[in-house]
């Protein structure tokens, strides 16, 4: 009896199961092929990225600098005598022609001297003429016999002495009128004042530069150039200036003089430019702007936005052309500059490299360049 009840029961349960068991396989079968198809989906996808082709080219750099327009000649003119100023003739910009008067110094005390040793001189000439009538007097007694030759001796080193002290009271009132002329400075040179240091009642000592002189003539461009400017090789010693307040006032120049020392404070090395034949707009003080080319060489320029970095060393992505994958190669730059990087090494002319969209690469990834190419 027991075996007859369960059988039925076994009989009608079984399809059942069968057909639930069925179902399962099923969905499992459908999700389990969705995941393949989506797998393979996103391995076959390429990344969609511009490319460009290295060709190295030829480029001549180029350095500007500012610069000013300087005299080739200066000096610092100074009173040679001290004393107190009671004229002052011109200021910082004015142009003097050689011996124009620049200031005068109070010359009571150079007078004093003067007139001092114009009466020296008048004693001397005095004593002078007494010493000749003396000596004159003894030569004649001595010819007769009416003196001694001790005292025509005496007589004659009288006159002596007097002719070396008139001497020296002339000589002195040379050297007092020329301290009297010192108490007027005057242009050595035709040139433009640049600089001042003195004012009306100021006490001046002797040999204090009260103003500078830029001379008329050769005029020079001076520039305040950084060391690393001379690290690479100039085409030639050639400069082109040009007027920063005008840039179509331009002229030749040619290096003349770089300082062999550095500067303590700037850290810069003065470089003294010749112009040649400078327009009449290119004055003293101005503004000018100076242009080196530097000698041509290859190089691989891109723009920023394909360099990007192998652990701490740039790189760029290369797409191999068999394959179409991106690898990332490591370079070395040479120089960055607005809008791109100079590639010094680690490209060979006609790889092909990402210029755009290389953020979104791995190595390996398979690529489709702009414009149709896969």
């Amino acid at each position: 009896m027991t075996n007859q009840s369960s059988d039925p029961i076994h009989h009608v349960r079984t399809p059942r199961a069968a057909k639930a068991l069925a179902a399962a396989t099923v969905l499992v079968s459908i999700a389990l092929t969705g995941c393949n198809d989506h797998a393979a989906q996103t391995a076959t996808r390429a990344t969609l990225v511009r490319t460009t082709i290295v060709q190295p080219r030829d480029r001549q750099a180029a350095i500007t600098l500012t610069g000013e327009v300087q005299a080739r000649f200066r000096a610092d003119l100074s009173f040679r005598v001290s004393g107190r100023v009671i004229a002052r003739t011109v200021d910082v910009g004015a142009h003097v022609n050689e011996g124009d008067v620049l200031a005068r110094l109070d010359p009571a005390e150079q007078q004093a001297d003067v007139d001092a040793a114009t009466a020296a001189v008048a004693s001397a000439e005095a004593q002078l003429r007494v010493a000749k009538a003396t000596f004159e007097r003894q030569k004649a007694l001595i010819a007769s016999g009416f003196t001694t030759r001790t005292v025509y001796d005496q007589a004659q080193e009288g006159l002596r002495t007097a002719e070396g002290v008139l001497e020296a009271a002339k000589a002195q009132l040379g050297t007092s009128r020329e301290a009297l002329g010192y108490t007027v400075l005057r242009a050595e040179a035709d040139g433009v004042i640049t600089a001042r240091n003195l004012e009306v009642g100021q006490i001046v000592p002797a040999a204090q530069p009260v103003f500078s002189l830029a001379q008329d003539g050769e005029r020079d461009a001076v520039f305040e150039v950084y060391e690393s400017v001379f690290l690479g090789q100039t085409d030639s010693r050639c400069v082109t200036l040009a007027l920063v307040s005008d840039p179509g006032v331009t002229a030749k120049g040619e290096m003349r003089e770089i300082s062999p020392a550095i500067d303590a404070k700037s850290s810069t090395i003065r470089v003294k430019v010749s112009i040649e034949n400078p327009a009449a707009a290119l004055t003293l003080g101005s503004a000018v702007s100076g242009t080196v080319k530097a000698k041509a060489q290859k190089e691989i320029a891109l723009p920023w936005s394909a360099l990007m970095a192998a652990g701490r060393r740039p790189a760029v992505w290369t797409v191999d052309p068999k394959t179409q994958t991106a690898s990332l190669k490591p370079v070395t730059v040479g120089a960055y500059e607005a809008g791109q990087v100079l590639i010094k090494a680690g490209l060979e002319p006609g790889e092909r490299v990402v210029v755009d969209g290389g953020k979104l690469l791995s190595t390996g990834q398979s690529v489709t360049e702009e414009g149709g190419r896969s």
